[in-house]
């Protein structure tokens, strides 16, 4: 752990040579380290996720955290924008991995890179992590409960995504699932079919199922939040990150 860290709003270049929002969280320390894209949950970039973000700073990481909805809603506040990306169906996918791209090219361009970087997403983030890690070159990623991996979105809902298991041949890095066994999005059978394909697929993963916890459960502003779920995933998460980006 470390109490000396820098936290500040970048401008990053994400998807089509856009420049974006991002909240960037750094140690102070010279040694070369590595680095955490967190990918925002639908709510969006908020206090939250930019505690989250300074999290893993204090933990020796560089971390940022790209604004989604920056195009959507510059300067708008988290809710406001959150509610102008639902109304337009979410973040489409291909612009997401951009913008995730430019977020991992800004980590591995500060002079204390270690060059490996991970992502970490929550919820719409989870599976935007799985999806980032099929879609670029990363060391490790880090899917919290992401939903619509392999069931497709309820009609009339906020999301307008399409299912992206197909795509976990093309798993870049090894993936750690942290899930609720009492969530529905995604739902336990729904993840263990994710963990055959993966199988299947001979890809290095580890998933972990929490009993009595649902959807969101690290969420510590939300009934949701499981105390004791969230403390273990969150070791399972140091553990992982110390394997694959400080070992």
């Amino acid at each position: 752990m470390t109490d000396s860290m820098r936290a500040e709003t970048v401008s990053v270049i994400g998807a089509g040579g856009d420049a974006i929002e991002a909240y960037l969280a750094q140690p102070l320390e010279t040694a070369p380290v590595g680095g955490v894209v967190v990918i925002h949950h639908m709510p969006g970039y908020d206090e939250k996720t930019k505690e989250i973000t300074r999290t893993f700073a204090a933990h020796g990481y560089l971390a940022i955290c790209p604004n989604l909805y920056w195009r959507e809603a510059p300067g708008a506040s988290p809710d406001d924008a959150a509610a102008t990306a639902r109304a337009q169906g979410g973040v489409p996918d291909d612009r997401l991995v951009g913008d995730v791209g430019g977020a991992v090219r800004h980590l591995k361009s500060l002079g204390s890179s270690k060059q490996k970087v991970a992502t970490i997403g929550y919820c719409s983030g989870g599976r935007q992590s799985f999806l980032a890690a099929c879609s670029l070159e990363l060391d490790a990623a880090v899917d919290c409960y992401g939903a619509f991996v392999l069931a497709p979105a309820p009609e009339g809902g906020p999301m307008k995504v399409t299912p992206v298991g197909h795509l976990a041949k093309d798993l870049s890095c090894p993936l750690l699932g942290l899930f609720g066994a009492e969530d529905q999005f995604p739902a336990p059978a729904e993840v263990a079919e994710l963990e055959k394909i993966l199988t299947e697929e001979e890809k290095t993963f580890e998933f972990h199922s929490f009993e009595g916890a649902g959807h969101a459960f690290f969420a510590t502003n939300r009934p949701s939040y499981r105390p004791e779920a969230a403390n273990e995933g969150w070791a399972l998460i140091w553990d992982f990150f110390g394997r694959y980006l400080a070992g």
